[in-house]
């Protein structure tokens, strides 16, 4: 598998994975209606270099790395990752996380942050957990579950 800067003829493949995920709003605190051209906007974004893994010329996984904040937080990095159906349970998440740390150390990032992981997600949770990420804090009730209604977020942290 090879995991590359997204192209801007990657978008489709994008969409394809992003819409899904989306409209579950199971694990993103995103508008579960946003439109395909929202969402590439958000995922695609300036403030973001998007990646894409690639086997056989199938993209089965996306992820961006940026800022967690502005100015005097800029030295730790988030990311945001999603994985199509079809590549689930490949190790494609895993792969891309070790990716991205790999990219924030060689940017000079100090540490990568992520600010509202799903409570409920025990899978990114676990993969999280597994790469070396802490959890610094959770947040009480505050994402609403389509169907587990208010559950917590957590932000995890990782030292570079």
């Amino acid at each position: 598998m090879l995991i590359r800067p997204a192209l801007p003829e990657d978008a489709a493949a994008i969409w394809s994975i992003v819409e899904p995920i989306l409209r579950a709003g199971e694990t993103y605190a995103l508008d579960r209606d946003m439109t395909e051209a929202d969402a590439l906007a958000y995922w695609l974004g300036a403030d973001k270099e998007t990646f894409v893994a690639v086997e056989d010329d199938d993209v089965l996984g996306t992820y961006y790395l940026r800022p967690n904040q502005p100015g005097g937080g800029r030295h730790v990095c988030n990311c945001g990752y999603m994985t199509s159906l079809r590549g689930r349970g490949q190790g494609i998440a895993r792969r891309m996380c070790a990716h991205s740390l790999d990219q924030a150390h060689a940017r000079g990032y100090r540490a990568m942050q992520f600010n509202f992981v799903v409570g409920v997600n025990e899978p990114a949770i676990h993969l999280w957990l597994s790469l070396g990420f802490e959890i610094v804090g959770r947040l009480p009730g505050a994402f609403r579950h389509p169907t587990r209604g208010y559950v917590d977020a957590l932000v995890m942290f990782r030292t570079l």
